[in-house]
């Protein structure tokens, strides 16, 4: 599986973290071993430039996701005949570090959970209905507690279902 990560922020970032967390949200999820996802880190001017083109809102965001090829399924992917170009998740950690303080946990945690959060767009995953809202929190908060635990890494603080604020995702 190919994970490109590019840190464009400014700010030093646990890549390696981000990296491992996409990985084991793609092997949760079945996801074809070839396939190529890329992760870039922006700062705030460049997620509110992205934001404002691509959403039509102001201000900046956490997370955003640009899918490429589009996957039959949610799960099972790995039967999949090609490697998928699954696309692009875009992370501000300015917007994170902001959200980690609410939250309770690191900076670095709240990126854990917006990777995962990105990386489950990209799957086809959304919240904009309230089936779809907790069949997606609770899929991210278990694969991010899977991680979390696997790698005696900090735990993360994820959001419940029906607690989705205006920025997530």
């Amino acid at each position: 599986m190919s994970i490109e990560i590019n840190n464009e922020s400014g700010h030093s970032i646990d890549e390696d973290a981000i990296s491992s967390i996409a990985r084991h949200t793609l092997d949760a999820m079945g996801v074809n071993r070839q396939a190529e996802l890329s992760v870039l880190i922006v700062d705030t001017e460049a997620m509110t430039t992205l934001h404002k083109q691509w959403m039509d809102l102001d201000g900046p965001t956490d997370v955003m996701a640009f899918p490429m090829d589009t996957l039959d399924s949610k799960p099972g992917i790995e039967s999949a005949p090609l490697p998928a170009l699954l696309g692009d998740v875009i992370l501000c950690p300015d917007v994170a570090a902001k959200q980690a303080a609410t939250a309770g946990h690191s900076t670095q945690s709240e990126l854990t959970l917006l990777t995962t959060h990105g990386v489950l767009h990209l799957l086809g995953y959304d919240h904009g209905e309230p089936d779809d809202e907790r069949e997606m929190f609770e899929l991210q908060a278990r694969l991010v507690d899977d991680w979390t635990r696997a790698h005696g890494r900090e735990q993360v603080r994820t959001p419940l279902p029906g607690t989705a604020g205006e920025q997530r995702g």
